[in-house]
């Protein structure tokens, strides 16, 4: 399997998922009648990231790991989040950089070694560092995002976090 499958495509359908549950999000506020927009500095714990954060770590995990794969230099972008609808910019801004690759940016992806400053000068192979670091780190900060939604009383559920399948015909 080339690596573009394994990224853009899941990279893009989940981030597209949060913005689901933001609709969600404002809806439940609208009902119960508070400001959804205190959510964005809700947390599950006291040393844990906020909501804002939460979601800025995992639009710049997609974007750095599709730029590393394809041995690019990823967009910068500052996290001055704090909406609601600034977060929903945030998404749509990655979505759209994830749309440039190509399946051919991926060739030789397995085998491109990545790294990062905090590797203290060490390097995974492309493969390693996507199944190793990357997937995890990504769905690390989409199931804290959705864990701080739910745990607020938002109504979501599992079909809310998978989305749609891509059943076969």
């Amino acid at each position: 399997m080339n690596l573009y499958d394994a990224t853009v495509p899941i990279f893009t359908k989940y981030l597209k998922n949060v913005e689901a549950w933001f609709d969600k999000t404002v809806a439940y506020a609208e009902q119960k009648k508070f400001d959804p927009e205190v959510l964005t500095t809700a947390r599950l714990a006291p040393d844990q990231h906020a909501l804002v954060a939460q979601v800025q770590g995992a639009c710049d995990q997609a974007k750095w790991t599709c730029a590393k794969l394809a041995g690019k230099d990823g967009p910068s972008h500052p996290d001055t989040e704090k909406t609601i609808a600034e977060l929903r910019q945030r998404i749509r801004t990655v979505s759209d950089y994830l749309a440039t690759f190509k399946r051919e940016d991926f060739n030789g992806a397995e085998e491109r070694k990545v790294s990062h400053q905090w590797m203290g000068g060490k390097a995974l192979r492309g493969g390693d560092y996507l199944d190793y670091y990357a997937l995890p780190n990504f769905h690390f900060h989409l199931t804290t995002a959705y864990s701080i939604l739910r745990h607020n009383g938002v109504p979501l559920g599992k079909t809310d976090f998978i989305g749609g399948l891509p059943f076969a015909t």
